[in-house]
């Protein structure tokens, strides 16, 4: 590989002051839609935190904090790693509001059994996103790729936590 492809000549010098790889355009649009997800299901996961009601309340209350903390955790890593590859992330809630892939939640109180449906789909919708991308994230960039793998394992885990609330042997 050429050191020459991941010339950043369309950046100004103060953009790229710190050097090192450039990604694509279409890594970066990647890496974008996997930020969006992961936005959105923190706003997602926090709007159901605060409004659940129902049956098994608290223990749903508190996973839901862990399936934002994972969310944040990823939004900022997922940020990151975008700007140390001189991409431009953005978190702004109209670019959420545009691209977001997830269900939104109604505005008012949501029976836990309709929450765990709905932050289940939320999950898998965040997941299917990262997996999507995840082969080209890797042939151009498998450090990018082994984020999306952490990510993919810790919202699966949460995805089967939640599921197991309305499933019955």
């Amino acid at each position: 590989m050429s050191k020459t492809k991941n010339t950043p000549a369309s950046k100004t010098p103060k953009e790229n002051a710190e050097g090192g790889f450039v990604a694509t355009a279409a890594l970066g649009d990647a890496l974008q839609s996997v930020l969006v997800q992961l936005l959105d299901l923190q706003l997602v996961g926090k709007q159901i935190h605060w409004n659940v009601v129902g049956p098994n309340f608290r223990d749903l209350h508190q996973n839901l904090d862990e399936i934002v903390e994972i969310a944040r955790r990823g939004s900022d890593e997922i940020a990151e790693r975008m700007r140390a590859m001189h991409i431009t992330p953005d978190g702004l809630a109209a670019t959420i509001g545009k691209y977001s892939e997830l269900e939104q939640p109604t505005n008012g109180e949501i029976l836990t059994t309709n929450a765990v449906d709905l932050v289940v789909k939320a999950l898998q919708n965040t997941v299917g996103v990262i997996r999507d991308v995840h082969d080209a994230v890797d042939e151009e960039d498998p450090t990018s790729a082994d984020i999306l793998h952490e990510y993919i394992a810790g919202l699966e885990q949460q995805a089967w936590f939640i599921s197991a609330e309305n499933r019955k042997p």
